[in-house]
């Protein structure tokens, strides 16, 4: 057996710790207007989502006022109807009378007890439409259905539309709307991003920098230590992308042109609803000089065919007649003041008016005091 000897060599290898420090840098030269092109479009987006808040506003405060004045409303003709049907009660009884004594047949009877059944059940309906009318108002605000119920009690009169606003000349109008300003706002950002998207198709130059310095100690990072460092400029051709940088130039030019299809079809339903609001107001108000003019009328007709029937000159037929159409005039002279008062809630939102404060929004609706990083204990 033949046995191989040598000298054995040992490598003594020592463990160390190594601590790096430094920190780099980057600035891009915009030559072509990239970044000042995305900051404008940045800009816009904001302006545009404030925008859109004043509307969200503008909106909630016509169905407020749109839905307290149906509620009014609601409760005027509820009344109405409770009034009729009480009207109603008493020809009945008059009716009886008539009968009881042989003057009249038990047809009239039974005609007067219908009229007042079929009444009382309009007071049924128009209470429910109330209730239905202040619970959205209620949730409207914030609160719970039922949070108005108590204050709104209390009777009211359907508020009256003062003189009607000016609506002065088309630019006006649309200054002061907040949905086409919003969309105005959303085409200016729609062109900026055109802008930021033919920059990409050029050179971009940036200027980088670092620096570093290793030590054995913490201590050395500072003083002896290894430092080293290196600056330069970068320069990045799009050589080999150009297809696709020409092509998301032309899907920002398509976003630009939707943007502003969207911006003129906004302004013609804005004009729309000006001389909407405005021939509806006019209307209403006609309406209310010949329905007020109408019930006069009836209410005359209504007492003097009373007067006949007690006296025996009128047939009850021509009662209960003369006191339909004066219910019927009434409700109608209630339902037109809450449509004039409601077109002109339309009219002030379709001119732009409504909240014209400064929002708060600095305060957030939720705040989170448990989302911060925990550590876990348990695994």
């Amino acid at each position: 057996m033949q046995t191989v000897s040598g000298s054995d060599q040992s490598i003594a290898a020592s463990n160390y710790s190594l601590f790096q420090g430094g920190f780099d840098a980057s600035w891009e030269l915009d030559i072509f207007g990239a970044n000042h092109r995305a900051a404008e479009a940045a800009t816009y987006n904001l302006q545009a989502t404030q925008e859109e808040l004043k509307a969200t506003l503008l909106t909630l405060i016509g169905d407020v006022a749109k839905y307290y004045v149906q509620a009014r409303g609601y409760q005027a003709r509820a009344a109405l109807a409770r009034q009729t049907a009480g009207a109603y009660r008493d020809t009945a009884a008059l009716a009886r009378r008539k009968f009881e004594a042989g003057t009249t047949s038990g047809v009239d009877v039974a005609k007067a007890e219908g009229q007042t059944s079929s009444s009382e059940a309009d007071v049924a309906s128009l209470d429910a439409s109330y209730s239905e009318a202040v619970h959205r108002l209620g949730v409207l605000l914030g609160e719970g259905p039922e949070a108005l119920i108590q204050r709104l009690s209390a009777k009211a009169a359907i508020p009256v539309p003062p003189r009607s606003p000016q609506a002065g000349v088309p630019a006006d109008i649309l200054e002061a709307r907040p949905d086409v300003r919003q969309a105005e706002r959303k085409l200016a950002e729609a062109t900026a991003k055109i802008g930021k998207a033919e920059a990409a198709l050029y050179p971009s130059i940036s200027l980088t920098g670092n620096i570093s310095t290793n030590g054995l100690q913490i201590g050395d990072l500072a003083k002896s230590s290894s430092i080293s460092f290196s600056i330069g400029p970068s320069l990045n051709l799009p050589l080999f992308n150009g297809g696709q940088l020409r092509a998301e130039v032309e899907v920002t030019q398509a976003q630009r042109d939707q943007y502003f299809i969207a911006l003129r079809a906004t302004v013609l339903t804005a004009l729309e609803d000006v001389e909407n609001a405005l021939v509806s107001l006019a209307q209403d108000r006609k309406r209310l000089d010949r329905l007020g003019a109408s019930t006069r009328s009836y209410t005359d007709a209504y007492e003097l065919s009373r007067s006949l029937y007690v006296a025996g000159g009128q047939s009850f037929l021509d009662v209960l007649d003369a006191e339909r159409s004066l219910h019927s005039a009434r409700d109608s002279l209630l339902q037109t003041q809450v449509s004039a008062a409601t077109a002109y809630i339309s009219l002030s939102k379709a001119l732009g008016g409504g909240w014209n404060r400064p929002v708060d929004s600095s305060r957030p609706e939720v705040v989170d005091t448990q989302m911060g990083p925990h550590l876990r204990t348990r695994y």
